[in-house]
């Protein structure tokens, strides 16, 4: 079980010196392209779930749709987000051959971060995140797709910074981590209201 603690703290480190996340040592290009809400998007994320469901059986300790292709109604990168939780991530001979095997791609290794990983699928286009039981990273994850799902106010204000953000980082020619931290403040905001909301932080 995480603790409130956990959860309200984020974990802003950067990497240790001279390492990458980049398992081929630097950030892909891509544009930024934040379409409109997709009706067909969760049964994309049913049919990756039965991928690594099928490729891990017992392996994968749970498999969710997180993200905003996860929240009906909200505008998105046409990408599905998938938290898996594996007992352990740094095991990666336990799981990574059997998922690069169901057409996933190891392209992010961030032992520091909550031990995550990252594997990504074409088609459907999606973003697999590994993460180890009881993980804060993964519990806010849930709690945001959750909040939004409530909250058609904080769901607009989410959509309305996320097309800023990615116009804003298309005219500069920056990748997505320049675009994540162009929403970030946006986002803790809606962290720290939701926070509040559930008792995870005292009112203000």
């Amino acid at each position: 079980m995480v603790d409130a603690a956990e959860i309200v703290r984020f974990a802003d480190a950067p990497p240790p010196p001279g390492l990458t996340p980049w398992v081929d040592g630097r950030e892909p290009a891509s544009d930024i392209v934040i379409a409109e809400a997709d009706p067909a998007w969760p049964a994309r994320y049913e049919s990756l779930r039965d991928r690594i469901r099928n490729a891990l059986g017992d392996t994968a300790l749970s498999i969710a749709h997180v993200g905003s292709t996860s929240v009906p109604g909200l505008p998105a990168k046409p990408v599905i987000d998938i938290d898996l939780v594996v007992a352990d991530p740094g095991d990666e001979p336990g799981y990574v051959p059997a998922l690069e095997a169901a057409g996933f791609v190891l392209t992010v290794r961030e032992p520091w971060w909550y031990e995550h990983r990252c594997l990504v699928a074409a088609d459907p286009r999606a973003n697999l995140h590994v993460f180890p039981p009881d993980c804060a990273e993964a519990a806010r994850h849930l709690l945001f797709r959750d909040w939004l799902r409530a909250h058609p106010d904080d769901r607009e204000r989410y959509a309305e910074v996320k097309r800023a953000a990615a116009a804003a980082s298309n005219r500069r020619g920056e990748h997505v981590m320049a675009y994540n931290a162009r929403k970030q403040d946006v986002l803790r905001d809606i962290y720290r209201r939701a926070f509040r909301e559930l008792g995870l932080l005292p009112a203000d």
